[in-house]
Parts: structure tokens; sequence; C-alpha cells
């Protein structure tokens, strides 16, 4: 009996301590279920619970994000083509290209955007940005040819470089007028009362007058063809001649032609770069002379910043090269209200030089300039000199015609000038102009 005893005694000892930890583990069995989160932490809804509209950013890191993945604290977006609908695609971090690789819009090179080529440009892309090709100085690539205006055509309507704008009615017409007395010396003292003007034969208000020196725009346009060859060293040097006396502040471009003409300096005041246009000689082929004189008056009137604008022609023969004819460029001239042209033949006595003289005495004449006719090259300087000192002693006469513009067509110029002192005073200056037609005035 007393042996029972002490096996139950020994039994209940032995059970006690597994019984209490079989019941302390089953506690926190029950306490915390598999897999749950830690305390305070409200654990999300799965995706199919998510209410309409939910903000998805706020996932805890680690979960599967909708906007993109997060590695280590860099959110990186999603391909294109994983984006929602409508997704706004703005915000995402552009890819990083390494330095001077290609990106979307040029190459980066030392932090200058280089322009992807033209065969390479979106359709629709401003070109106007992209820089021009560098050419080394005084190389081929510096002649560019100019082109030549489109048969019977006008200048558009608006400003050209924020000065000139060119009008359907010509409100007033300037006048670049030269006096000599009868014996051909300069007359540079009149007044505004001494002239008078008219129009169509009908004397006209003048509204406006000054008598002074003022900068111009001056084109010089040499023959290149292949008789020039031996003539151009002193043609050249009057040409240079001729800038040197005249304003200081003149604009001043060279036109070289020959069956093609070629804009070999654009505006400028700087003689080292004029002779140096000048001294590109490649005398060879014809003579396109008409073709070379629109074109010329055509740049003038589209890029020079000044309001005076003359022309200097040189050469030595008939044009027998030009798409345009004799009477069709002196009415280009006219129409375009272009410039003062002086021209300088350097002749023969044939038949075809005398075709040639006609054509230079009625380009100049009809425009207000005059036509010289040299005996041989020592006389082509003093006239180039002679010609500067006559475009810096003109008058500017303006004034509004009396007939409507709008009844348009051609409109003959005269003008007449009387003054103490002297017996005949001969006035030269333009013999007339289209009404109606676009012109450049400041």
């Amino acid at each position: 009996m007393l042996h029972n005893k002490l096996f139950l005694i020994v039994a209940i000892a032995l059970l006690c301590p597994l019984l209490f930890l079989g019941a302390q583990g089953a506690s926190q069995t029950s306490a915390q279920p598999e897999n749950g989160p830690v305390q305070g932490v409200l654990p999300p809804l799965p995706d199919n619970q998510q209410p309409p509209n939910a903000d998805k950013s706020s996932t805890p890191a680690g979960a599967g994000q909708s906007q993109g993945q997060d590695q280590g604290g860099v959110l990186m977006p999603l391909p294109d083509d994983q984006q929602p609908e409508n997704a706004d695609k703005g915000a995402a971090p552009p890819p990083a290209n390494p330095p001077n690789q290609a990106g979307d819009k040029g190459q980066d090179q030392g932090g200058i955007l280089m322009p992807l080529p033209e065969n390479q440009q979106p359709e629709g892309a401003d070109k106007g940005a992209t820089p021009p090709p560098a050419n080394p100085p005084n190389q081929p690539g510096d002649t560019v040819q100019v082109p030549a205006s489109p048969s019977g055509g006008q200048a558009p309507s608006g400003e050209i470089n924020g000065i000139y704008v060119f009008k359907k009615q010509v409100e007033e017409v300037i006048l670049h007028a030269t006096v000599v007395d009868d014996h051909y010396r300069l007359v540079t003292n009149l007044q505004r009362a001494d002239f008078t003007v008219f129009e169509d034969g009908k004397p006209q208000q003048i509204t406006s007058f000054r008598h002074e020196d003022i900068p111009v725009a001056l084109g010089i346009v040499i023959d290149n063809s292949g008789s020039m060859r031996d003539k151009r060293p002193a043609v050249n040097q009057a040409a240079i001649n001729l800038v040197k006396s005249s304003n200081p502040d003149d604009e001043v471009f060279v036109v070289n032609f020959n069956d093609e003409y070629w804009l070999d300096q654009d505006f400028t005041g700087d003689i080292g770069k004029l002779q140096t246009a000048l001294d590109r000689i490649e005398a060879r082929g014809g003579t396109a002379l008409y073709d070379a004189i629109v074109a010329s008056a055509d740049h003038l009137k589209k890029n020079a910043h000044l309001e005076k604008k003359v022309l200097l022609v040189v050469t030595d023969g008939e044009d027998n090269a030009s798409r345009e004819s004799l009477e069709e460029a002196i009415r280009r001239l006219k129409v375009e209200n272009g410039p003062t042209v002086y021209t300088i033949g350097i002749l023969g006595g044939d038949n075809h030089q005398r075709r040639a003289k006609r054509a230079l005495q009625e380009v100049a004449e009809d425009t207000g300039g005059v036509a010289f006719f040299p005996k041989d090259l020592s006389e082509v300087d003093n006239i180039t000199r002679q010609v500067a000192r006559d475009i810096r002693n003109q008058y500017s006469i303006g004034y509004k015609p009396s007939t409507p513009q709008s009844a348009g067509g051609y409109r003959t110029i005269r003008v007449i000038a009387k003054a103490p002192g002297y017996n005949k005073l001969q006035v030269r200056t333009r013999s007339g102009y289209y009404a109606g037609q676009e012109r450049a005035s400041r």
C-alpha cells in the first residue's frame, strides 16, 4: 500500500512540468496566427478587395508596386509597354545616356547639344536653329550663288531685317538726284525751292528734301568671263578705290559673274574682305550680264540695311548667256524700285560691242545712273572715284503723287532745277516707276 502511494507521487511530480509547458505553448499559438503581421500594423487587403481609386502607393515596401519597382530607394519607371492607358509619362525620369552618346534630340558633346543631321530630323522639325557648316576662310565653300528672283516676281510684304517694309501703295516717292551745270560740274548748293518735280507731266508738291552725304548699300558687280582675265587686276583696284573714296559707313557686297553669278562677299565695310572677294578670278565662260544685275538688285532690296542703294557694273562685252532680256531686266529694276546703276563698259568697236554699249546706257540712264566707256584701262580708276563723288553729292527729294496709286500703271518722272547764277542745270534721276508695285521704304 505504501509502495503504491510513493509511485503515484513520483508520477505526478514528473507530469506537472510537462502539462505546464504544453499549456503555455497552446496559449502562444492561439494569440498569433501563422504568418501574421507585427503587432500594430494593419494588414493590406488583397488586390481583388481594394476599394475603387484606392491609393496603392502606401503599400509597404517589399510588396509589388503598381507604378514601379522599388530598388534601393529609387523608383524605377515601368517600361512603356506596361504603362496604364493615359498614364502621365512626363513624370517618369528620362533614361540616362552615357556622356557623348546619342539622345532623343541630338548628341551631347562637351555640354553643347549637337543637332541631328537633316536626314534624321523629325518631320516638321525646326531646322532654322541648325548652325551652318563651318568652312575655312577663303575656301570655295565661302562662295555662294546668288539666286535669280522668279520672273516677274515681287518681294513679299512684311519686314526685312526689322527695318524695311514693302508696301502695296507708295505713299511717298523718294528720288536721289544729281545736278550738274552746263560744264558738267556738280552743283551742291541748291535749296528745295529750286526744284520742281513732274509726274506724267503734272507738277507735284515736294514733301521732303535733304542734301547730305548719307551712307549707301553698294553692290560691285564685275564681269568674270574669259575675255576679262587680263583686265581684272586694274578693275579690281579701281573698285577698291571706289570704296575708299565713298562714305566710310557704306555697306558693300561683291558679285562676280560669267555665265553664272556668285556672291563672293556679302555686305561689309572691311576692305580686306572685299579685296579677297575681288581677287577670286576664274575668268571663263560667257556673260550673263542681265541676270547678274537683276539678282544683285534683288539682293540689295531684300538684305540691305540702308535706304539708298547703288550698283556699279563693269563688263567688257555683250550679254550672251542671260535668261532675262534687256527690256525685262530694266522693267524688273523699276518694278522693284531698284537701285541707281552705274555702268563701265570696256568695249571695242564692232557691232556686238555697239549693242553692248546701248544696253549699258539704257540700264544706267533709266535708273538715274551714268554709263562710262573708257578708252583704256588706265581711265577706270578715275571713273570709279567720280562715281563715289556723284553718290556722295546727291539730293534726296520726296513727294506724294497727286494721282492715286491705286490707278496703277507706269509713271514718268522729270525733275528740273533753276537757281540764280546758273544758266542751265541738268538733273539726273530715275526716269519713272510702276505705281502700286511693292517697294522698299524706311
